[in-house]
Parts: C-alpha cells; structure tokens; sequence
C-alpha cells in the first residue's frame, strides 16, 4: 500500500532531516511512525503526502509512483496533519464540499458519508458554523472527516490524537483500526507509545533521520527487552539513546 525506499531529504547542505529511509506499509496493517521531536517523522509523511519532494529515492501509494503521476497517488491516500490550518471565513460544510469537489466524490454520496462521518464526531450542530469559530479538538475533527469523504485506501496521521477530547480519541482509534480491517492500510506517527502498542500491528522507530528499527511490538521487545515486562516506551528509551542513570533520574525528581 505505502512503499518508501531510500528516502532521503536535507534542509541545508551535510544534514539530512530523512536518511536513506525504506520501509513498507502492507493493505490491512496500522504502521505506527516513532521517534523524538526532530527525528524525521513529520519531514517523511510530508514527502508521502507530496507537501515535499524527497532529494532521493521513492516513493509508491497502493503501486503508482508518486513522483511521477501525484495526482492519481494522491488519490489514494487521505491526509491529517498534527495541526490543521484551514480557512476560517468558510463554514464547515462549505469546506467538506470543496475537498468532495478536490476528489470528485459524487453528491449523494458525499452527503451520506459526511453525515455518518458529522454523526460520529458529534459535528453535525457545528458544520454549519465558521471554522473560525471552532476549538482545535474541532478542527481536528473536520479535517478527519475531510480526509476520509473519498475512501481513502491509504490514511496518513500525523498525531491524530492531538487536541482531541478522550471520547473522540477513542473513536478515533476504533475508525483506525476498522479501516485496516476493512483492507485500508493506517500510517500515522505518535509519540503516545501506550497507544502505538495498543493498537498498532507494527512501529517503525526512527531517529537522527535514520530508521532504526522495524517490527512487531514483540518482536522489537524480543531484540531491545532487558526483561521480560519491558515496556515499548523502555524500549523506545533504548533505542534512540535517551536513557538517563537512574541518579540522574532521581535528581531531576528532587
């Protein structure tokens, strides 16, 4: 479904944010992207999503080469940012109109997706509103809804979870989960790792722009694990070298 091989890309001469990353994202499976702030995450799914173009590499969406036919790639995917700007003079309904209009999704089909999709996020009473007048937990929200109008096969994340109150949080989770089983292919970045655990059916964990391990959750356990009740969190710690002494620890407590 999603396919990256040798991905690379640089903000300034010498200093890859992106190094050489390959990895693959299989129809049915929720990929969840982990790593510290500055470790590559957003820079990545920004080059999946087309936002930025890679200096190497490539990239494929469900088998169409996304640097040399973008639209039909992007096509397939759907796509939620960690922060969503969108235009507030506009009503929410205006602008789910205008990306069911992007995707070519047909009227009465837009008008039932949404309304199931408004229903769900309990935004029907607010779709009518501004989006200026909205919380970020709301636009959150109606930037989900958009991403999901056309039945994406592919549905990127990057930190879903972020403004979202528990109950849409654990709605959103559910809709993950119900789209990979629904033969969708889930891939967001979090730095929830009780959540990646939970929920995902493999991590990949990257840092310093290179992707140092993927897998499992127990098969990554049974690589990193110093004991048998190692957490993902523990493990995260291990692998991108963050681990404090515990003297350390117990002084920054003081």
């Amino acid at each position: 479904m999603l396919k990256l091989v040798n991905v690379s890309k640089s903000y300034e001469p010498g200093r890859k944010a992106v190094n050489g990353v390959t990895l693959e994202v299989k129809p049915g499976e929720i990929f969840g992207f982990l790593g510290p702030n500055g470790a590559g995450k957003t820079t990545t799914i920004k080059m999946v999503v087309g936002i930025l173009r890679p200096d190497e590499g490539s990239i494929e969406i469900n088998g169409i080469d996304l640097l040399k036919d973008p639209i039909r790639a992007k096509k397939e995917m759907g796509y939620v940012p960690d922060e969503s700007h969108l235009w507030e003079k506009i009503t929410g309904a205006e602008y789910l109109n205008f990306v069911a209009d992007v995707y070519g999704v047909p009227g009465p089909e837009r008008v039932s997706r949404a309304r199931e999709l408004l229903e769900l996020f309990e935004m029907t009473d607010a779709v009518s509103d501004p989006i200026g007048s909205y919380s970020r937990g709301m636009r959150q929200k109606i930037a989900t809804i958009a991403s999901l109008l056309h039945r994406p096969k592919l549905w990127i994340l990057d930190e879903p979870m972020m403004g979202l109150d528990p109950r849409s949080s654990y709605l959103m989770k559910g809709m993950m989960r119900a789209h990979a089983d629904q033969g969708g292919s889930v891939f967001f970045s979090t730095h929830v790792l009780e959540v990646a655990e939970r929920l995902c059916d493999r991590v990949g964990i990257i840092h310093q722009g290179k992707l140092r391990v993927v897998g499992t959750v127990d098969e990554i356990k049974a690589l990193f694990a110093r004991k048998e009740d190692d957490t993902l969190e523990e493990i995260f710690l291990k692998v991108t070298e963050a681990t404090l002494p515990k003297e350390q620890l117990e002084s920054l407590a003081r």
